[in-house]
């Protein structure tokens, strides 16, 4: 018995402090996170939702598994970043299997600003201050 090969589609998402890695294989629309499933590692269900979004837009939810290794940040950035990865994975789907450019997924995601990279990182600290702008509390006396 020969193994069905299984397509791959890979991408890589940044966020923050966050990394993640994410592959896209055909699959029931299953999401692991780490090893877990997205409902179980991520505490709030918005964030599973916001995950989702590239896959719903793009009416692949049920067509594919995805599995997402993350690390760095706090449960926002990691979801921003496996949510970056997941569009970046289903452009390189969309590469290899449409010619045609109507039906392409790169118009509808870039109009929802998936593709874009949020590059918002923390400020670092500057002397003389509390943070990054909080100022020590002025005493007049």
């Amino acid at each position: 018995m020969a193994k069905e090969k299984k397509t791959v589609y890979t991408g890589t998402g940044k966020r923050k402090s966050s990394i993640a890695k994410v592959r896209l294989v055909s699959g029931t629309g299953k999401v692991t996170i780490n090893g877990k499933d997205a409902s179980e590692y991520l505490p709030f269900p918005t964030l599973v939702m916001d995950l989702r979004q590239p896959l719903e837009l793009t009416n692949t939810a049920e067509m594919f598994d995805v599995e997402a290794k993350v690390y760095g940040g706090g449960f926002s950035g990691q979801t921003g970043a496996v949510r970056l990865g997941i569009t970046r994975a289903l452009l390189e789907y969309d590469k290899t299997t449409e010619a045609s450019s109507e039906n392409s997924f790169r118009r509808p995601l870039k109009a929802a600003g998936f593709i874009t990279r949020d590059s918002r990182i923390k400020e670092r600290k500057k002397p003389g201050l509390k943070k990054a702008r909080r100022a020590p509390q002025f005493s007049k006396r």
